[in-house]
Order: C-alpha cells, then structure tokens, then sequence
C-alpha cells in the first residue's frame, strides 16, 4: 500500500509558515533574501532560518528553500555564501532551475539533497530518470501533465516525485516563458515576473484575456494521486496569506485523513480568495481554463453610493471589521484596496469606510482577506551566523568551473530553419552548422537519404522540441535512430534529459532552453559530454561579458517564443494581435499541438557583431524559425552579418537595455 503523500504547503512570511504548520502540513518550501522565484514576496532572512526549523523540527515538517531562479554570472559569490550556509544550516532540501546552482551543490556542498524545480520543465519519464541519475532526489513535475502522464512517469521513476494540485497557473510551461522579459526585462526566471499571461490583448479591435488561466484545484483527484505514489502533493502560494495558506492546507489535509471529508473540504477552499478553478490537464478540463476575470478574491457586490466619508455596499456576503476588499471599475482596470474599519448594516446594504478613495458607483467589490483567524508574525533571529565562505575557498571553486583550455577557432555561423521549404535556399558551404527544428510531420516527410543532405549530412543538426509527451518518446527515439543509421550524427537538444536518446559517438550541442547564465552551469554541460550550446535568448551583454566561457553560441537574430504552451487559445486574427496599447503585435503558431507565441519583430544584434567578436566569442546563430519565408532573407541576414549591420524593423530584447 501506497504511503500517503506529504502535503507541501508555502510559506511566503512567518505568518504564513506558522499556518502552514497548524494546517497540518507534511513541509513547507520558502526563499530567503535571493535567488528564488518569488522575489515579491516578503521571504525570509538567514537570521530567521535556524528558528524555522526549530519550530518545524516540533512538529516532524520539513523544510525545503527555494533556489529556483537562474544566477548570473556576477552573482556566483554571492551565491557561494548562500550555499555555504544553507549547507552548515542542513535543510531538508534545495529546490534549483539553474544547471550552474546544481552542479555548485552537488560538487562542492554535499550535504544538500537536491530537488528539481518545476522551472526545469520536466514532463516526461526520461526526465525524471536522467535527473535521478544525476543526484536529484525529487522532481517537480511540469505542471501541464495528464492525469495518464502523471502515473507513467511516477511509475518510471527512480526517485520521488512532486505535482501541483492548487493554486496560480501559468499559461507558459514553467521555465519556459519570456513575455515578461521581453516587455519589460523582468524575467520570470528571476523571479520577478510581472504576469504578462493576466492583461488583456486587442484581438480585432476587441480587449480579450487570452492567456489568463484559472486557478489550479485538484482536491477531487487527491485519493487518485496517492494512489498512483505521488511523493509530494504542492500548494502554490508563496504570495498569498497566511490566512490562504491555512483554509487550503486544511482542506487537503481533510482529503488526505479521507475522501469522505471532500464536501466540508470544498467549504474551506469556497474562500480561498484565488480565482475560478480548474482541474486542467490532470481533470481534462483544458477547453474551459481561460477565465474572463484576472481578479483574484471573492465577487461579493457592487459600490451602490459615494459618499463623502463611506460607500455604501451590496454584498452577497456579509461584511465585517478588518475584512480586506479589492474594488475596481471593470475588468483590466486597475483597483483600489480597502481596509473595513467602521461598518453598519443598512437594510440590504453595508456602509463602510471610504478612506478618500477614488471610487463610483457601479465599481465591483471583492472580498480578499476576511481576516478572521491570527498567527504568530514573528520569528526569533539568531544572533551568530557562519562565516561567509572564505576567499581561499571561493577562487579554488572558481578556477574548477573554468573552461577546459581549447584552442579558439575561426569564426562559426549556424542557422537554424523551422521548415523544410528552407533547405532549397541554404549555401552549406557559408555554414558551419545547420539546425533542423521540424514538426513532427515535417520530420515525417524529411528525407535523409536526399542527395543534398548526404552530402552535407557533418553540417545538419537535428534539433528535439523542449516538450515531448510521454507517449511522443518513441517517436524521437526513432527518429534519432533512423538520422544516425543515415550518417547523421549531430543533435541539439533541448531537454538535457533528451541525452539518453543520443547514441555515444554522436555531436550534442543544447538549445537556449538549457540555460547558460554562468561559468557553472557552462562547466556542468562540459562535464556532460555537451560540445557546444546556444546561449539564452533573455541573456544581456552585460552577462555574457563576464563568462570565462565565450565558446557557446550566440543568438544574433530570431524571433524569442514568448509563451510556450500546451494550452490552445482562441485568437480571431490568426496573423497578428496586439498589447493594450496595440503598439505591440504578436503572431500565434501551432507546431506539435502547442500554443507558441512571438513579437511579430525579430530580435537582432548583428550590428553588434564586430563588438561581440572583440570580447571573445566565435560562434553566432541565426535563426528564421518564424521568419517569413523570403528567397532573399538568408543572404541579406548573412551579408549584415558579415559586415556587422543592423536590420530593420528589430528590437534588442534585453541585449542592450539588460536582464534585471
């Protein structure tokens, strides 16, 4: 019989992690001042982390910190001090994205176990299989798994295992989406994400929430999980408070105790203040899962009255003391926050404080925190805290994670084509690499024993999709098979997991969806056998400037996937949509059954050639993936690449203007 799974519950501010803990929770996961995901929350100091597990050691919860965001290169040292205390301090365990963080832990900080982030976007059996080899003892699954998919990769795998079953949801795969950085150079995998998914989008002339998913609620498909051995059943909510922390904890604890208790179950979640809730992916209720509302907290009425000095209310709940409202004109505005502190019923309507705010008749009033249950906000700061780790210590790490000493050859330019109908425009002889990122029908169609590519075959790069469903891995295994068995023998991966398919002997070099933001994670991907990889399409000069390792592959033109999703959306104008401000377009494409979204403005830095060049680097990309198919662009792309020049119209992304 299956051990009943641990109910992981956040905790974003010592009220929170003392709710967590009296809603019976099995661990909690939190951040401390950086490198986590959840950089807007309030989070916690070092100081207050020996009383936290103090009081989780009471009651037999563990404790796991969250290392989740990818690290810059200049933020190595300060990242070794986090390292070195964490590993005197022995939580329970890290949760990391970065390759350069893991590769620091496992190699130099033994003491740590290690759990993969949901941020490493693993959705398939390979994955978990390939991270338990490497050391990981859990994995955060992606959250866009089928309920099937869940229990074959449980099934499958060596180690333990962790699925999401409430909260926020993101439209993008987890790790995946760059419209934040983009928009405004806060990236999500630093943790400042500033919910591109949640705004509203001009879809022929008509303001649409497009992307703006609903809650996460799986609180019915509990007794299943647990049946397949789910290690870990997660609630997120590292923002929320404490007072969500505890209704939601308690009642998937009443679930876990038994699923006789589901009624009284749902009651508690009823106020859980998030937003409409769907059981997605896992519940099969994907065509429902975009909500029209952005708004979290409860709909409880409308402003009837402005008064000088109160509003008067119509409520569906009743109002009290302390309740906290969200008040707003109408969807995609922005709301003003109220504090009830003088309230007096009225027949039907409930008259509070206004508090001078902006506010009309007709404004909609939600209910986010009704304030009625009180937890201890304060955590006993130790005194005395290790040593940060000492210089000698550091250089010796920093020296281990330089590059192995290669000889710096000529300059190397590699496109890389979405679609066959390229192939009759590219020169292999202005190449050194080509890079095939087909459909699965594309690869169906393609021909390896074509004289073209016989002839090329050392140059053709077959490149894997960052997402693989667990019933597609026959399908790439295959495929991989079939191109060596014709004598090609080089793949970009974008999934390191995807390694297992490779045959030894072969070339792989990564995608930019394996990040490469540091020495360490470029040291780690050498230590793996990887020959080459492409940096970061988020990267900025700045980060790139202050790696040892300047051999990677820099992407000089492409169009950066905003949002990758296995999530449909409903676009009218199939070619273009815009922003709310309509100067900003975008373009929808479907490759494999998933949602990709781009600018419809290519990113380009090929006027920065020469620059880069000069500080070191030797290998460039150029990508038309979702480039408009043009006899002339691949010259015109190469002859502004030779001679350095800008192309227009193009933006920088963050290149110039920087990665916060």
């Amino acid at each position: 019989m299956n051990q009943s799974p641990e109910l992981l519950l956040p905790a974003g501010n010592p009220e929170a992690f003392f709710a967590a803990l009296q809603a019976g929770a099995g661990a909690v996961y939190l951040g401390l001042e950086q490198f986590n995901a959840r950089g807007r929350a309030t989070n916690f100091n070092s100081r207050q982390l020996p009383a936290i597990m103090r009081e989780a050691r009471k009651k037999n919860v563990k404790v796991y910190i969250t290392l989740n965001t990818v690290v810059k290169n200049t933020e190595l040292p300060k990242l070794l001090d986090v390292l070195a205390f964490l590993n005197e301090a022995r939580p329970d365990a890290v949760i990391v994205q970065d390759w350069g963080v893991f590769y620091l832990v496992r190699t130099f900080f033994p003491n740590l176990k290690i759990h993969a982030s949901t941020q490493m976007g693993t959705h398939n059996s390979q994955g978990t299989q390939y991270l338990a080899g490497l050391g990981f003892a859990r994995t955060v699954l992606a959250r866009e798994l089928t309920l099937n998919e869940i229990e074959t990769v449980v099934k499958n795998s060596p180690s333990e295992t962790e699925v999401f079953v409430h909260g926020a949801l993101c439209y993008s795969f987890s790790g995946m989406c760059l419209f934040s950085s983009y928009t405004g150079g806060r990236g999500a995998n630093r943790g400042i994400c500033s919910q591109s998914c949640r705004r509203t989008y001009n879809d022929s002339g008509k303001q649409k929430f497009l992307f703006n998913l609903k809650d996460n609620q799986l609180l019915d498909l509990i007794p299943k999980l647990a049946a397949i051995g789910v290690t870990s059943l997660k609630v997120e909510g590292r923002m929320k408070p404490a007072e969500y922390v505890y209704r939601v904890g308690a009642a998937y604890k009443m679930v876990l105790a038994g699923s006789h208790r589901i009624n009284e179950a749902l009651h508690l979640l009823a106020f859980d203040f998030g937003r409409q809730k769907t059981r997605w992916f896992a519940g099969g209720e994907v065509k429902e899962a975009v909500a029209d509302d952005s708004s979290t907290g409860i709909l409880a009425g409308k402003v009837e009255r402005v008064d000088k000095d109160s509003l008067l209310i119509s409520s569906s709940l009743p109002l009290e003391n302390n309740y906290r409202l969200r008040i707003l004109q109408s969807v995609g505005t922005e709301p003003v926050h109220l504090v009830i502190k003088k309230v007096t019923k009225e027949g039907v309507f409930y008259r509070v404080n206004r508090d001078n705010l902006p506010v009309s008749a007709g404004y909609r009033v939600y209910i986010t925190k009704l304030q009625d249950i009180q937890f201890p906000n304060k955590l006993e700061e130790t005194r005395q805290l290790p040593a940060p780790l000492n210089g000698k210590l550091k250089n010796e790490i920093f020296t281990k994670i330089q590059p192995v000493k290669k000889e710096r050859g000529g300059e190397k330019l590699y496109f890389r084509i979405g679609s066959a109908e390229w192939l009759k425009l590219i020169r292999f002889s202005e190449l050194d690499g080509l890079f095939l990122s087909f459909s699965k029908q594309s690869w169906l169609r393609f021909n390896p024993a074509d004289a073209l590519i016989q002839q090329n075959r050392d140059k053709v790069f077959v490149e894997l999709p960052r997402f693989i469903a667990e019933k597609s891995l026959g399908f790439y295994a295959e495929l991989v098979q079939k191109m060596v068995d014709h004598g090609i023998r080089s793949f970009v991966v974008s999934h390191l997991s995807q390694k297992l398919m490779i045959p030894e002997g072969c070339r792989i070099f990564t995608s930019e969806n394996v990040y490469v933001f540091n020495d360490a994670a470029a040291r780690f991907l050498e230590t793996e056998g990887v020959e080459n990889f492409v940096y970061p399409f988020e990267t900025d000069f700045e980060t790139l400037d202050s790696m040892q390792h300047k051999n990677g592959i820099v992407p000089v033109f492409f169009y950066p996937e905003l949002f990758f999703s296995r999530m449909p959306v409903q676009v009218e104008n199939e070619a273009s949509f815009s922003g709310d401000d309509t100067k900003s377009r975008y373009r929808r494409f479907r490759k494999n059954g998933l949602t990709v979204v781009v600018p419809d403005k290519a990113v380009s830095i090929l006027q920065h050639k020469n620059r880069l060049s000069a500080k070191g680097f030797s290998s460039f990309l150029i990508d038309v993936t979702w480039d408009t198919f043009s006899k002339n662009r691949l010259k015109t792309l190469k002859t502004r690449f030779l001679k350095s020049e800008q192309i227009q119209p193009t933006t920088s992304f963050n290149f110039t203007k920087g990665l916060v």
